[in-house]
């Protein structure tokens, strides 16, 4: 099993999680001084991965401390318990919100196959462990982990996800923000540097709380994010203008349709010329067509989002 492995700046690398294809989707490894955490893990398609890029770098599976899991998104933690199995010291550390899903996840199994479907859910994700009750450690807001020579923050972030915590590494001026600071693939990069989307997706999305959680981040004036999908992006200041830009407009669009009988299909087109037009601003030469298959995923995810938003408002 050959890893894909990104080598970053500060002792961080991302390792590609093969989720959906290469590129999407990166969980990231942090060393210092011979001891190891990873941030998201990917599905269980993914474990074999991360423990050949261990094994690449030459770190030990015993100098893991830490699987620090930002929500419990399967995309993020489905191969989590497969994880912990392999790494005999490790921690999971989870927002209280989400430890118990990852205890029993049986909830968020069942959960999961009504967005995904049953089908869809066992091909990409299979049999989901748990993880014993005695290796998970609840995240508290603040909560501060001493990893080798430096120490990192965990910060709750709400909006995406209500169960949602970033990992804040101040000495080097970076966050790993999960979802909440939102998805940047490098196929949409431009001159002008990164393009960058929200993720809107069921059932949790609150646009307010996404704000605030986005506002606080970059209070830390970070250099560097790092994301799930996909790994570092820098010009943080810009991004988090661009994102809250799209908060605010896509809640705009999803009022604009709620009393439509099925107001799916014009939330996804107004999303779309949404994007499109913001690329362009941005300095994308990509046609319409060519970015909505790049954000196909995306489009679908998101409009379920925002209809699950406008049923609870």
């Amino acid at each position: 099993m050959k890893p894909t492995i990104y080598r970053h700046p500060h002792g961080i690398a991302a390792i590609d999680a093969e989720y959906l294809y290469p590129g999407h989707a990166a969980a990231h490894l942090i060393v210092d001084s011979g001891r190891a955490a990873f941030v998201d893990v990917g599905t269980n398609g993914s474990v074999p991965y991360l423990l050949a890029a261990l094994d690449e770098l030459g770190i030990a599976r015993e100098a893991v401390d830490y699987v620090l899991l930002t929500h419990v998104h399967l995309d993020h933690a489905g191969g989590a318990g497969a994880l912990m199995r392999e790494l005999p010291r490790a921690r999971a550390v989870l927002h209280p919100r989400g430890a118990p899903h990852m205890i029993d996840p049986s909830k968020l199994i069942a959960g999961s196959k009504v967005v995904y479907g049953e089908e869809r859910f066992e091909r990409l994700y299979g049999e989901l462990l748990p993880i014993s009750r005695e290796r998970v450690q609840l995240a508290a807001d603040g909560e501060r982990l001493p990893l080798g020579g430096r120490t990192l923050e965990l910060i709750h972030v709400a909006g995406h996800a209500l169960h949602h915590y970033a990992v804040v590494d101040a000495a080097h001026a970076s966050i790993f923000s999960g979802d909440t600071f939102g998805i940047s693939y490098r196929a949409l990069d431009t001159a002008a540097g990164p393009f960058i989307t929200p993720s809107t997706v069921p059932t949790q999305f609150d646009p307010e709380q996404h704000l605030a959680s986005i506002d606080r981040m970059l209070s830390y004036r970070p250099e560097s994010i790092y994301l799930m999908h996909f790994s570092r992006v820098t010009g943080v200041a810009r991004l988090g203008e661009l994102l809250k830009e799209q908060i605010r407009e896509l809640a705009r669009i999803a009022r604009r349709h709620a009393q439509a009988r099925d107001p799916a299909p014009a939330i996804r087109a107004d999303m779309l010329a949404l994007w499109t037009a913001l690329a362009r601003r941005e300095g994308s030469t990509l046609g319409t067509q060519a970015l909505e298959r790049a954000l196909e995923g995306d489009l679908e995810l998101n409009t379920q989002g925002l209809m699950s938003w406008l049923a609870r408002s």
